[in-house]
Formats: C-alpha cells, structure tokens, sequence
C-alpha cells in the first residue's frame, strides 16, 4: 500500500512540476512560434507587410500608367447554346 501511494504522490509532483516548468517556458515558446511564422510568411509572400517600403523614393512613380503592348485577341471561339430541359 505505501509503494502504491509513493508510485501516485510521484506521478502527481511530475505532473505538477511539468505544469509549471511550461506555464514558465510558454511565453519564450510564443516569441519563437511567432518569429518562425513571420518568417514563412515572409518567405512564401515577399516583403514584410509590417515594414515601410523604402526601395520606391518617388511616390508619383507608383501612379503612373504603364501602357498594354499586347492587345487582347477578339477571336471568336463558338456560339451560346442554351439547352433546355426535357421531362
């Protein structure tokens, strides 16, 4: 019987001793998830959405019109045919 409540008393000052030592490490845990998704996202979209831009210096540049070399084809590809039901 002692050995039965040495065996509970043990497992229970591990389970609490591992509550605490996470409550302790999950903000450091947090930091790091987050820096390493910033990371991804970074990665799989580009630029920092959090940082300013500061590789265009002239802001008119960004309204600028660019003209359409390639012009659309007007081919005509076939005809709408509108099929109805039959009962």
């Amino acid at each position: 019987m002692i050995s039965f409540l040495k065996t509970v008393l043990i497992i229970l000052l591990v389970y609490l001793g591992l509550k605490f030592l996470l409550r302790l490490a999950k903000p450091y845990l947090l930091r790091f998830l987050a820096k390493k998704m910033n990371q991804r996202f970074e990665s799989a979209f580009g630029q920092n959405p959090f940082q300013p831009n500061h590789t265009n210096t002239d802001e008119s540049a960004q309204f600028t019109k660019t003209s359409n070399n390639n012009p659309k084809s007007k081919k005509v590809v076939g005809e709408y045919i509108d099929f109805e039901e039959v009962e």
